[in-house]
């Protein structure tokens, strides 16, 4: 009979490496992104989409010195915090990267950090918080191109510079004259001079929300092979990214972690994005004999119908195992979500939380309160 004390368990994971975690995670981001054909490319190339988000732990010692609470929050009331930075491909929605650091940590450095292992020809999309010179040249450096969001401090002007078409033009980027924070003053030196830089403005309207008027800038500068509505087209592919991360941190309830210390919070980091990969291969692996998007089948449908013969995958022999895995394809292959496109919904919650007061010091002292009181 297995014993219920998982203290053995518990054990194993401490002793598993982090770093074989975080090889197992890129292998399965890099073995989902292999079964992308030229077809499900943009314009040719990868395009990789990323974003900043946060996620709390337990609140152990060791947790609050290596990610401290944010400093508004009174010692002993809050919980550590750690900064990701999570890329994804957008043509499998594969997770295939993440930077962690605490939370005063700005996303802007970790995704610096990250620009070093583009490939060339690659293409990274984002939103206005890296529309600056600097990840311009930085992803230019590895002969790679960036399509951001312009950041709201710049200033467009399109009667100058060279004009490709109707708010479409491009101009000529000059060097920043201070050292960014979170960068050497080498790095900074290496950055050329100037930078050409194509801006181009469009707008966006959905149903029920305001029009949006977006200038985004990029350094795909040829029009005839990348054409303004293509741009904008694949500007409005970047939602994927705030998808993608719903899914890892509240589909597979990786928002709060529940790890004792900063090494095993990391493992579980790894493993959440890893698990999401898995779940995305198994999608895209239905989704292949009909030809269909696996895009458009849903992830938690996929999950739910996973943990229906995830025990019947575990205890069966090869033959039976072979069955039960067919029997599970097709079930995910039917989860399709609908095609919404001017689907909206406000941003509010029905379910009431119970109205008990915020917790402003420390639980400790609470309790000798009480205990006084009696």
């Amino acid at each position: 009979m297995p014993s219920l004390n998982t203290g053995g368990y518990a054990k194993a994971r401490q002793r598993l490496p982090e770093s074989v975690l975080f090889q197992l995670f890129e292998h399965t981001g890099e073995a989902l992104c292999a079964e992308a054909t030229a077809s499900w490319l943009w314009q040719g190339r990868v395009v990789k989409i990323l974003d900043g988000s946060n996620v709390v732990m337990a609140d152990t010692a060791a947790n609050q010195t290596a990610y401290p609470q944010h400093k508004n929050q009174k010692a002993g009331c809050g919980f550590p915090i750690a900064k990701l930075v999570v890329v994804f491909s957008l043509a499998t929605a594969a997770a295939i990267a993440v930077r962690i650091a605490d939370f005063k940590t700005s996303e802007i450095t970790l995704a610096r950090q990250w620009y070093r292992t583009l490939s060339a020809d690659d293409i990274v999309l984002a939103d206005r918080a890296y529309g600056s010179y600097v990840d311009l040249a930085l992803v230019a450096a590895q002969k790679a191109d960036g399509v951001f969001r312009k950041h709201q401090r710049r200033n467009s002007d399109f009667r100058r510079g060279k004009r490709l078409g109707g708010r479409d033009h491009m101009v000529t980027w000059s060097k920043p004259v201070a050292c960014p924070n979170g960068m050497t003053q080498d790095e900074f030196n290496a950055l050329p001079e100037t930078l050409k830089v194509r801006e181009l403005h469009f707008s966006i309207r959905v149903v029920g929300q305001r029009t949006k008027n977006i200038t985004v800038v990029t350094t795909l500068l040829d029009a005839k092979a990348y054409p303004k509505a293509k741009v904008a087209q694949l500007y409005g592919l970047r939602w994927h990214v705030e998808i993608n991360l719903d899914h890892v941190k509240t589909t597979l309830k990786m928002e709060m972690l529940q790890g004792q210390s900063p090494e095993m919070v990391r493992k579980e980091i790894y493993v959440h994005l890893m698990a999401y990969n898995l779940l995305r291969y198994l999608m895209w692996q239905a989704a292949k004999p009909k030809g269909n998007d696996p895009l458009r089948l849903s992830v938690q449908g996929t999950r739910q119908s996973f943990n229906q013969y995830r025990d019947l995958l575990a205890n069966a022999g090869k033959v039976r195992r072979d069955k039960y895995l067919s029997l599970l394809l097709k079930m995910v292959a039917k989860t399709i979500v609908p095609l919404r496109p001017d689907r909206h919904e406000p941003r509010k919650r029905k379910r009431r939380p119970k109205a008990f007061p915020l917790m402003n010091e420390p639980r400790e002292h609470l309790k000798q309160r009480l205990t006084a009181a009696r």
